[in-house]
């Protein structure tokens, strides 16, 4: 029975956790706007989520210890070095940074609005396992 809820919410599981990595990647793209020499990255939202998925099988993180035979064991999945990509920028600048304050503004948005719309799916589907459980 665990499988197949694990099974139901492991997309949007997996999403969102690619969603807060990425939102990190950006924060420090913004975070180091003035850093002379510094060049923008980012990564494939899309693919990442597909090989993710294709994967099927989380890899092995950090396991949470139990107090009692009848927990459950928690899995941490590690965090995996992600094929970061350098953004080419559109307009070059004197110092070499490549960050460019617009560009990462609305990936941010963007981002936070696809990370909000994953909880409220995410959300959605919990209350209709919930409501399907309770009858």
């Amino acid at each position: 029975m665990i499988d197949r809820l694990d099974a139901a919410l492991r997309f949007q599981q997996e999403a969102l956790s690619l969603r807060t990595q990425r939102q990190s990647v950006i924060a420090s793209n913004i975070a180091h706007a003035d850093t002379p020499g510094y060049k923008a990255r980012d990564f494939d939202f899309s693919s990442t989520l597909a090989q993710t998925v294709e994967r099927g099988k989380r890899a092995e993180g950090v396991s949470l210890s139990t107090t009692s035979a009848r927990h459950l064991p928690g899995q941490a999945p590690v965090a995996d070095d992600m094929d970061l990509q350098y953004r080419i920028p559109l307009q070059s600048s004197i110092d070499g940074n490549t960050v460019e304050m617009d560009t990462e503004r609305v990936a941010f948005a963007d981002n936070a609005v696809h990370f909000e719309s994953g909880l409220t799916v995410m959300s959605a589907k919990i209350k209709t396992m919930l409501s399907a459980i309770q009858q």
